[in-house]
């Protein structure tokens, strides 16, 4: 089956009101802007969307939440560089967008164990903070942990370097941070890649089978693999 699609449109047309979107990248590298774009020319609203950082006011995941299309927010950096505040971090202060910050480690496990079927794991991160109040608690082996559940999401948008037309997909640098793992925890994953090739990749070169893949969109970056 061939997975490219000519509209990203079309295919993010899918996206409704109150989807949970995650959201690969660290920072603004190996962010998915082609799909995010044009994401936010359609404006769904009450989106969920999970995101390695929010901290950077001029990135497009930040760009959703200015345009009052995002009404939770689940990350591991919120507060933008500089004395002033953000859009993000007004809304936040206004009560119009709610926020879920975790650990890094705690934030991709929850989305691997998403993928994986898991539906909860004790970790010992967060105990005693306020990262674990409200959490179900258990001391295992002489240490005390929180329950986490796992993450799941109704769509993964990832930027990748290269896939081949059924869907096996091979990344670069920055664009592994998140990207694996969110296009297995969920439902419907929507690949951005620099180069679409006609012929299969090789078996060494796939970091991600096309099993998880269902659309691929050609990337309209220049530089996709900081």
């Amino acid at each position: 089956m061939d997975k490219r699609r000519q509209s990203a449109v079309k295919v993010l047309k899918e996206i409704k009101d109150g989807s949970t979107i995650m959201i690969s990248g660290f920072g603004e590298a190996g962010v998915p802007n082609t799909l995010l774009s044009q994401l936010k020319d359609l404006h769904p609203t009450n989106l969920t969307i999970v995101v390695n950082s929010v901290t950077r006011p001029h990135s497009l995941p930040h760009a959703l939440i200015e345009a009052n299309m995002v009404s939770k927010v689940i990350t591991t950096s919120a507060r933008g560089r500089g004395k002033g505040l953000s859009k993000f971090e007004e809304k936040l202060r206004e009560g119009e967008v709610e926020l879920e910050c975790l650990p890094q480690g705690t934030f991709s496990e929850r989305i691997r164990a998403g993928g994986a079927g898991i539906p909860a794991f004790f970790t010992p991160v967060g105990y005693g903070t306020k990262l674990g109040e409200g959490k179900e608690t258990r001391n295992i082996q002489g240490k005390d942990c929180v329950l986490e559940e796992a993450l799941t999401g109704d769509f993964a948008l990832i930027s990748a370097n290269k896939a081949d037309r059924f869907g096996n997909v091979n990344f670069s640098y920055t664009q592994m941070n998140f990207g694996p793992i969110m296009a297995t925890a969920c439902t419907t994953t929507i690949v951005e890649a620099r180069l679409l090739l006609e012929e299969p990749l090789p078996h060494s070169h796939i970091q991600l089978p096309s099993v998880y893949v269902d659309y691929l969109i050609e990337s309209e970056e220049t530089d996709h693999g900081s």
